[in-house]
């Protein structure tokens, strides 16, 4: 079945850095686009970036444009996400994703960061 398992989260402090990976498993990984979504306390989850199936093509929320970086590994079947001068704002559950067709949208369970100083 459809894994996906984020980890690298946690407490840094404003202006630090973090980079969080999600390892994918249960489907062919080097054929599908991977998103990063976010949740921050009392708010809806919110799109954050994505990259197309080769590595290609990414896209970012305004909001961490700059700031963020998605990558991915398809050899590790892994996507990542690199986050510099993190701001309080940042604040937020972290969710990896990915849409196998317009009914089967896969989550992973969520890291945490923290960004306070």
């Amino acid at each position: 079945q459809v894994q996906l398992v984020e980890s690298g989260g946690g407490l840094v402090q404003p202006g630090g850095s973090l980079r969080l990976s999600c390892a994918a498993s249960g489907f062919t990984f080097s054929t599908y686009a991977m998103n990063w979504y976010r949740q921050a306390p009392g708010k809806e989850r919110e799109w954050v970036a994505d990259i197309g199936s080769t590595g290609g093509s990414t896209n970012y929320a305004d909001s961490v444009k700059g700031r963020f970086t998605i990558s991915r590994d398809n050899a590790k079947r892994t996507v990542y996400l690199e986050m510099n001068t993190l701001k309080p704002e940042d604040t937020a559950v972290y969710y990896c994703n990915v849409q196998l067709s317009p009914w089967r949208s896969y989550w992973g369970q969520g890291t945490q960061v923290t960004v306070s100083s």
